[in-house]
């Protein structure tokens, strides 16, 4: 049977994509390869946040067109981009019919073309899949967001929210455990506005998956602060939970009010600062993680120091810093951008002081012992795994993956702890 390879962009939520596609394909009879000189079939699962990914992603499918290989387009590129003619030649299947892939690798086998972009809002549960980590289940609870940010192309992509049904999800999950994850991802565009179209919401959703038997740990994915915030207590609730990751992803975008209603963002910055020492009173050791653009449009410098400030409060333990690049279609792409090396001087600035906050978060873990749960191989004849707090830890010699390690930690870096 044909070869199939996969290239994934972006987010857990594509990479569950993917493996929900990769699970089709082989239930069709087809092979899977990683090496892409071997396969007779690529799917390029696409990602649209950045500009960067959307220019990776151009250059490899010109690279692999000039190969003869064929390619079928998939994600959130596919979807959202309304001039589809440059990719006339080539088969296309949007974020909403992923189950669909065999059906599309087959045809495009045969030599026709096929293009599947309607938007059917249909579960993405309890189908056939692959998992990329033997101990880690990424779950999708929903699709789409409530929000209409003004730079976000995601939107045009994913929709608006759907959120699938809690016992679809409790029954993923569970079966997962039975078959060996450890490690649960629950991944959305939004995962703070989860239930809203369904009648609950996400504590409550954790708390049915908590229930589930076995021994296992939840990760919980980004949510928003304009849908976080309401549900501060029921978070700190489930959170302490032992078999929850003391983790959260909030991303604030920006220090300055200013900005955030130019972004459409829906919430203030007194609202993040206040759900965040709200959360950290209670869980003192709670990972915070949050996104930061540099250099969005009306960004003035004053806007930026209050970032810098921002983050000097609140000390984030993760930050993804992203420098502004306009996405066609959206607002903030029409207005008037700032110098590229105005763009270039922040993003350096915001990173020299994350790293001095993140290392000075991690240093206070020196000395701290406990269980570490082996998630993958590093380099260098190292161990990697995540303790209760999602703080990854490197582990000497070798150990099984999804093992549980007692460690004392005894030095620390910006991006993680070393154990002896």
């Amino acid at each position: 049977m044909p070869k199939v390879h996969f290239i994934t962009q972006g987010c857990s939520a594509n990479l569950a994509d993917t493996e929900i596609m990769e699970g089709h394909v082989l239930q069709a009879g087809y092979f899977l390869t990683d090496k892409e000189e071997d396969a007779d079939i690529i799917v390029m699962n696409s990602c649209t946040v950045k500009g960067k990914t959307e220019t990776y992603f151009r250059k490899k499918l010109k690279q692999l067109e000039q190969k003869n290989k064929k390619v079928i387009l998939a994600g959130c590129i596919p979807q959202s981009e309304k001039r589809r003619s440059e990719w006339a030649n080539h088969s296309m299947i949007g974020t909403y019919q992923v189950d669909k892939i065999a059906q599309v690798v087959n045809e495009t086998l045969e030599g026709n073309l096929v293009s599947l972009l309607q938007r059917e809002n249909r579960p993405r549960l309890n189908l056939p899949k692959t998992r990329k980590n033997s101990v880690v289940e990424i779950v999708p609870i929903s699709q789409g967001c409530l929000s209409a940010c003004s730079f976000c192309k995601t939107k045009l992509a994913r929709g608006n929210l759907y959120s699938y049904r809690p016992e679809d999800i409790v029954r993923h999950i569970s079966k997962a455990v039975e078959d060996g994850a450890k490690e649960i991802w629950l991944t959305s565009q939004d995962n703070g506005a989860y239930g809203r179209d369904i009648g609950t919401n996400m504590v409550e959703l954790l708390r049915k998956i908590l229930t589930i038997p076995r021994e296992f740990r939840v990760r919980f994915g980004m949510g928003n602060p304009d849908h976080m915030k309401d549900l501060a207590d029921g978070i700190i609730e489930v959170f302490s939970h032992p078999k929850m990751y003391q983790f959260i992803h909030i991303p604030v975008q920006t220090g300055s009010n200013r900005v955030l209603e130019a972004m459409r963002r829906g919430y203030t910055v007194e609202d993040y600062r206040m759900l965040v020492k709200k959360l950290k009173e209670k869980l003192p050791n709670l990972t915070i993680s949050t996104d930061l653009i540099c250099g969005f449009p009306t960004e003035t410098e004053e806007d930026f120091q209050e970032t810098l400030s921002l983050v000097k409060d609140t000390k984030p333990d993760v930050i993804n810093i992203s420098r502004f690049w306009p996405r066609e279609g959206t607002p903030a792409a029409r207005m008037k951008q700032l110098p590229g090396a105005i763009l270039k001087d922040r993003t350096r600035r915001l990173t020299e002081l994350f790293r001095e906050v993140a290392l000075e978060n991690n240093q206070k873990w020196k000395g701290w012992k406990g269980k570490v749960l082996i998630t993958e191989q590093g380099k260098h004849d190292v161990m990697l795994g995540r303790n209760y707090a999602y703080k990854q830890v490197v582990v000497p010699g070798f150990c099984e993956i999804g093992s549980t390690r007692e460690v004392e930690i005894a030095d620390a870096t910006a991006l993680d702890l070393r154990c002896v």
